[in-house]
């Protein structure tokens, strides 16, 4: 009899120190799932900056041509003028 209730110990503590391990794996899962999580929104923030400052540089890139493309163009036109001038 003694040895029934010692073998029915022993199985609840091995129950227990099973249950007690399965559900220490499952915090530190949730939370490098958590941490997963986290550092995909800041991903997607760090995304989201570097497309502002992509089309904030496209922007000024655009309009630094547009203002080379008419200092050429009033270039042209005095280049023009002046051979004008020296054919007369």
């Amino acid at each position: 009899m003694l040895f029934k209730k010692f073998a029915v110990a022993a199985a609840v503590a091995a129950t227990l120190a099973f249950v007690g391990c399965s559900k220490k794996e499952e915090a530190p899962a949730a939370a490098a799932a958590s941490e997963a999580v986290a550092a995909a929104s800041e991903a997607t923030a760090a995304a989201s900056e570097a497309a502002v400052a992509v089309d904030a540089a496209a922007s000024e890139t655009a309009a630094a041509a547009s203002d080379a493309a008419a200092s050429a163009s009033d270039a042209a036109a005095a280049a023009t003028d002046a051979a004008a001038s020296a054919a007369h």
